[in-house]
C-alpha cells in the first residue's frame, strides 16, 4: 500500500495536470486557423482525399498563400511543369502523418457542413477550405500539442518532483518554438511531432523491462506513427537502440542457457521493426503514387547533405535560427539532460543518445536553419526530452539551495525566458526581424525593449480580432523579403 506521502505527491501531480489543462483552455484564443507555407502540403493530404477522393493537390496549390503559390503557378494560372512529377501528380514531399491525425476532426467538420447544407444552409462551402475545416484542423493541432506536453510532464514526474516537472513543462511550452507551431502555424507538422515523440517515449519507458510481445507490437505502431508524421523522428529510435544494446550485452554475458533469452529478444525486435514498416505504408503508398517510387522522399538527395562538414555550432548558436541563440531556455534543458543521464543512467543515457543523434542529423541537413522558421523548428520534436532535462536541472539546483528559494528563483527565471520568447515571437511574426535568414541581434534586442512594448497592445488586439487582415499584411512583407533575397536583388 502506498505511503501517505506518496499519495500526497500523486495528488499534487494530478493537480498540476489540471493547472496545465487550465493554461491550455486559456490559450485557445491564440489559435490561428490558417493553412500556409509548408502547411499547404501537409493539409493537402487531408483535404484532397476527403473532398476530391484522390491525391490531386491542384486546388490546394492554387488557393495557397502567395509565397507558397507564386513559385508554383505560371502567368496563365496553371501549375508550372517543374512541379509536376513523372506520374503526373503535383510534387508534395510533405508527410501524410499530420493528415492522419487531423482526420477525426476533419471528418466531424465535414459531416457538420454537409448536415447544415442538407438543412438548407448553403453559406458554408463543403470544400475543405472554409472556416469549419480550418478551425477543426487548428483545434486538432493545439490539442495534440497539449497532449504531447501532458505526456512529457507525466514522463518527467515519474523521475523528478512534480514541482520541477510542472515548471519545466510550462517553461518549454512558452519559451521554445512550440507555441508558434501549436497556435500560429497549426498546419505545419511540428506540434504533431512533439505529441508522437512524447507518446512513443512515454509508452517505451512505461513498458521498460520485460515487454510482452503485444507491447512490442504496440510500441512499433507508435514508432510507425512517429515516422509517418516526421522523418527525422527516426533518430529518436536511438533511445530504444541504447536499451537494446544494454539488454543484449546483459543476456550474452549470462550462462549459455540464457542465450535463449537473447534470441527471444531478437525475435521481438524483428517484430517491432516489421510493425514499423507495416505502419509506414501510408508514406510508402503516397510516395509511390506521387513519385513512382515508394522510397523517394522528394527532399534533397542524401548525397547532397553536409556529411563531411556538419554545421555543428551554427545549428546551436547562429543568428540564422540557432537553437540556443533563439530559444536559450533549451541550453539549460540540454544541460539538464546530462544531469539526468548521470542520475538516471538507464533512461537518461538513452534520451541523451537520441538527442545527440537528432542534433547530428540536423547539422548535416543542407537547410538546417529551417528557412522560414521561428528558432530551429526541427527540434520541436524533442519537446519531451527538453522537459525532462529542464526538470532535472531545476531539481539539481533545488538540492543546492533550499526548496523554497529554488522554486522562487526557478519561477522568476522561467517567467523571464517566457516573456523574452513571446516578445521575440511577436517580432518574428510581425516581421520586425526577418523570417528568413540571419537577424541582427542589436536590432532584435532594441526591439525587445522599445518596439515590442510599444506595439504589444495593438498587435495583440489585431491578432485576436482582425486576424485575416494582419495575416495578409505579414504575408506581403514575407513576399517582399523573399524577393529581396533572390540573386541580383538588393
Amino acid at each position: 500500500m502506498p505511503a501517505p506521502a506518496d499519495l500526497s505527491e500523486r495528488a499534487r501531480a494530478r493537480s498540476s495536470e489540471k493547472i496545465l489543462f487550465l493554461f491550455f483552455l486559456l490559450s485557445l484564443p491564440l489559435i490561428n486557423p490558417l493553412v500556409r507555407g509548408d502547411g499547404v502540403g501537409y493539409y493537402a493530404f487531408a483535404r484532397a482525399p476527403l473532398i476530391e477522393h484522390r491525391l490531386d493537390f491542384t486546388n490546394d496549390y492554387l488557393r495557397a498563400n502567395a509565397s507558397f503559390r507564386e513559385p508554383r503557378v505560371d502567368e496563365n494560372g496553371g501549375i508550372r511543369q517543374a512541379f509536376v512529377t513523372s506520374t503526373g501528380h503535383l510534387d508534395n514531399h510533405f508527410t501524410p502523418g499530420p493528415a492522419m491525425l487531423w482526420s477525426p476532426f476533419l471528418l466531424l467538420a465535414h459531416a457538420g457542413v454537409l448536415a447544415a447544407r442538407a438543412l438548407g444552409s448553403a453559406a458554408v462551402a463543403a470544400d475543405g477550405f472554409s472556416a469549419p475545416y480550418r478551425w477543426a484542423m487548428a483545434l486538432g493541432t493545439a490539442l495534440y500539442g497539449f497532449l504531447g506536453l501532458l505526456l512529457s510532464f507525466r514522463l518527467a514526474v515519474k523521475y523528478v518532483h512534480w514541482r520541477w516537472a510542472l515548471l519545466a513543462t510550462i517553461g518549454i511550452w512558452w519559451a521554445s518554438s512550440l507555441p508558434v507551431y501549436m497556435y500560429f502555424n497549426p498546419s505545419w507538422s511540428h506540434a504533431h511531432s512533439a505529441f508522437c515523440v512524447a507518446l512513443f517515449l512515454f509508452y517505451w519507458d512505461k513498458t521498460s523491462g520485460e515487454r510482452t510481445f503485444g507491447q512490442w507490437l504496440l510500441l512499433g505502431t507508435l514508432a510507425g506513427l512517429m515516422l509517418n508524421v516526421y522523418y527525422p523522428n527516426a533518430l529518436v529510435l536511438a533511445a530504444p537502440g541504447v536499451e537494446a544494446l544494454r539488454e543484449y550485452a546483459r543476456r550474452l554475458r549470462a550462462p549459455a542457457a540464457k542465450w535463449k533469452g537473447a534470441a527471444q529478444l531478437l525475435s521481438r525486435h524483428v517484430a517491432f521493426s516489421a510493425v514499423i514498416l507495416l505502419c509506414l505504408l501510408p508514406t510508402f503508398l503516397t510516395r509511390q503514387i506521387i513519385y513512382g517510387n515508394p522510397f523517394e522522399s522528394g527532399y534533397i538527395p542524401l548525397n547532397n547533405w553536409l556529411w563531411r562538414s556538419p554545421v555543428l555550432l551554427a545549428v546551436l548558436f547562429s543568428a540564422n535560427h540557432g537553437l540556443f541563440s533563439w530559444t536559450p531556455i533549451l541550453l539549460l534543458a540540454c544541460a539538464g539532460l546530462v544531469v539526468f543521464a548521470l542520475r538516471q543512467p538507464r533512461l537518461g543515457s538513452a534520451l541523451l543518445a537520441a538527442a545527440g543523434a537528432y542534433y547530428l542529423f540536423i547539422a548535416c541537413y543542407p537547410t538546417w536553419d529551417g528557412l522560414s522558421s521561428y528558432g530551429n523548428r526541427f527540434f520541436v520534436s524533442l519537446t519531451p526530452l527538453f522537459i525532462v532535462g529542464l526538470a532535472a536541472l531545476l531539481e539539481k539546483l533545488a538540492a543546492v539551495w533550499s526548496r523554497e528559494r529554488a522554486a522562487l528563483a526557478a519561477s522568476a527565471a522561467i517567467a523571464l525566458f517566457i516573456v523574452w520568447n513571446l516578445g521575440f515571437i511577436l517580432q518574428w511574426g510581425t516581421q520586425l526581424v526577418p523570417a528568413h535568414g540571419p537577424i541582427s541581434w542589436s536590432r532584435m534586442v532594441h526591439n525587445q525593449f522599445v518596439a515590442v512594448p510599444r506595439q504589444l497592445g495593438g498587435d495583440v488586439r489585431t491578432y485576436l480580432f482582425r486576424r485575416s487582415a494582419m495575416m495578409q499584411s505579414i504575408e506581403q512583407k514575407n513576399i517582399e523579403q523573399m524577393k529581396s533575397q533572390l540573386p541580383g536583388q538588393e
